[in-house]
């Protein structure tokens, strides 16, 4: 279990992450996990950032002299303490002692819980069940919720024997979850690219 990001800030739906390594930063709709002090809590990666450490303090263009982006940061060392990486994950689930609920927990994360990035294990368990995409379709994200969604889905299965078959079923639970609602349904489902697109009708 891979330990990358510290909470610093937390609430009821969602936790803010920054990161140990500069740039260490989990792909968008990646599945994260941290604690409340008594359970295990799940969160889907929807924002991530890379700024100063001081408020209202931009970095400054420094490599008209350089060759490479990398040679920058050779040049000026003090940069990875002058910058960091942060990311928010809306809370999709927890574990109560060993069964996985998903929905939201009754209790924030603790500032400066340790934060996880999930194995394909923890993935593949909490995606047996779709319970959790009304949260995430009807939360309010930058990027849109039907980003977030897709890119989620597409992560979870890949930790599944048959990718193609879980993006199926997500497909299925989509129409019913979405409902009428056809213009959010068709964002999802083309993010979701040609396999689910060109999958066969049952």
């Amino acid at each position: 279990m891979q330990k990358i990001a510290e909470v610093i800030e937390a609430g009821t739906t969602e936790f803010v992450a920054q990161c140990y390594e500069l740039y260490g930063l989990p792909s968008l709709g990646s599945m994260v996990k941290t604690s409340d002090g008594e359970r295990e809590l799940y969160g889907v990666v929807y924002n991530a950032t890379t700024s100063s450490i001081e408020p209202g303090r931009r970095p400054i263009a420094r490599g008209r002299e350089e060759t490479s982006e990398k040679d920058i940061y050779r040049s000026n060392p003090q940069l990875a303490r002058l910058l960091r990486s942060e990311f928010s994950a809306l809370i999709v689930g927890h574990r109560q002692e060993s069964r996985i609920i998903r929905y939201l927990p009754p209790a924030p994360a603790r500032i400066h819980g340790f934060v996880y990035l999930c194995d394909k294990g923890d993935v593949k368990e909490f995606s047996q069940s779709f319970e959790f995409l009304p949260t995430l379709l009807n939360a309010r994200l930058m990027p849109g919720a039907e980003e977030v969604t897709a890119a989620a889905l597409r992560q979870m299965s890949q930790s599944h024997d048959d990718p193609r078959r879980f993006l199926v079923a997500a497909g299925k639970e989509l129409a019913v979850v979405l409902g009428g609602d056809y213009g959010r349904l068709r964002v999802v489902l083309g993010r979701l690219g040609s396999d689910l697109r060109n999958a066969p009708q049952s």
